[in-house]
């Protein structure tokens, strides 16, 4: 496995078409905590098809039928060579949804996704990978953009960048304008894996051991979905619609049945955000930004 600069900037995967039903967008909000009170019908609108509204972190997995159809072919130009990283030491560092429309309950995609950045931090220090995924309509026109970083421990010392990488988002430094408290569910990473990421550390308590950690740990996406659900709650009223993007950097894993605060700043249509596990004195998402529409 290796990593050849720049032939990966030049790395691509083929268009590949998706389609989700209400029944995937009501099981992601059930993944991420949404309908524990079913008389709360604020949430309900997310669990239940009457009047259904899609949380816009939901782009992060209703492409899964499509993955579970098998990899997405890469393409690469003729005399390029293809990188492969070491999937076995990669580590999900951050990830942003930008919603160009408002996402509707059901619909038919294509996504093609390229590599935008590979930034080497040094022989035994890892590297630092940028992919961005595309989602168009029929008609082309763009609906959702996905960009996602990852720190692949085991493959530094490939000759590119070490410098230039996006900055991450610095939160405000006073106290926080409002926090807000969910209790993760001990079950929770059980149903959050039935959206597609069925990772053995989020459901076999041996290989949670044999990763270092006493039980399995809810999924990254899971905890970052809940961030959304923060903004959701304070500041749009429950409004999807509202939300133009919302990225976050994962500092740390959650254990199901933690309570999860997050603390928010609000700035005009620029929302901060950063999520811990108070009884742990756990940061486990920083650097968080949500952008409101216009």
């Amino acid at each position: 496995m290796a990593i050849f600069y720049p032939d990966i900037l030049e790395q691509k995967t083929a268009a590949r078409e998706f389609t989700y039903r209400d029944k995937d967008v009501m099981l992601y909000a059930l993944g991420v905590g949404m309908g524990q009170d079913p008389m709360n019908e604020d949430e309900l609108a997310y669990v239940y098809e009457k009047n259904l509204k899609v949380i816009p972190t939901a782009a992060t997995v209703l492409a899964s039928n499509m993955r579970s159809a098998g990899a997405p072919a890469p393409v690469m130009p003729e005399g390029h060579r293809q990188s492969q990283i070491n999937f076995l030491m990669v580590v999900h560092g951050e990830q942003k949804v930008e919603l160009h429309k408002p996402l509707p309950t059901t619909g038919t995609f294509t996504a093609e996704g390229r590599t935008v950045g590979a930034y080497d931090k040094g022989e035994g220090k890892g590297a630092v990978i940028i992919n961005e995924t595309i989602w168009r309509d029929a008609a082309g026109e763009k609906v959702a953009t996905l960009t996602g970083s990852t720190f692949a421990r085991g493959d530094g010392g490939f000759g590119g960048p070490s410098e230039g990488a996006p900055e991450p988002h610095v939160v405000p430094t006073r106290k926080a304008d409002l926090s807000v408290d969910f209790t993760t569910r001990e079950d929770q990473a059980l149903l959050y894996r039935l959206n597609g990421d069925r990772n053995p550390l989020h459901s076999d308590p041996e290989s949670a051991r044999r990763s270092g950690f006493p039980r399995p740990i809810l999924h990254g996406l899971a905890t970052y979905g809940i961030t959304c659900r923060a903004v959701l709650q304070a500041i749009t009223g429950f409004d999807p619609d509202q939300i133009l993007s919302h990225q976050a950097r994962f500092s740390a894993p959650v254990i199901p049945g933690d309570t999860i605060t997050v603390d928010l700043w609000k700035d005009g249509k620029n929302i901060s955000f950063e999520a811990r596990v108070k009884e742990r004195g756990a940061t486990v998402i920083k650097n968080g930004l949500t952008v409101l529409r216009a």
